[in-house]
């Protein structure tokens, strides 16, 4: 699995001009999965985004986790991240998943995140989304199992 991790102040998700998800204060994660990706790859990545310490504290250090801030997440299926452009113009998607698999590893890792106490909101597994976000800090990284 592959996620793209933004700390974000708020976002939102829309299919068809139709809000289907929003946070306030939390993280946008846009989730890539793979043909070998396993629950074991979902359970350690929620572990590790829900306690990933990327929120300041009083003395403006990354110390706090999601967890400790009760912030949310905003949670995007995102196939494109599997994209190989290394050869040519155009990317080359043989690495995602197939879709049925993906769709059922991603509500699973959703879960997981939920059952961790946080709430989260998701867009549309497969449909084309207008993501809105307004990044803080920016602070984005990349997690990978």
């Amino acid at each position: 699995m592959r996620i793209v991790v933004q700390r974000s102040k708020e976002a939102s998700v829309k299919v068809n001009e139709r809000l289907v998800g929003s946070i306030a204060k939390g993280l946008v994660l846009l989730v890539g999965i793979t043909h070998d990706d396993t629950e074991e790859d979902a359970v350690f990545l929620a572990d590790k985004v829900v306690n990933l310490r990327i929120f300041e504290d009083e003395h403006d250090k990354m110390n706090l986790s999601l967890l400790d801030v009760g912030g949310s997440i905003l949670s995007v299926s995102q196939f494109t991240l599997y994209g190989d452009c290394r050869k040519g113009r155009r990317p080359n998607f043989m690495a995602a998943a197939k879709p049925d698999y993906a769709l059922e590893l991603y509500q699973r890792f959703n879960e997981l995140l939920r059952l961790k106490g946080v709430q989260v909101e998701t867009g549309e597994f497969g449909a084309m989304m207008d993501v809105q976000l307004i990044n803080d800090g920016p602070v984005t990284l990349l997690l990978e199992s």
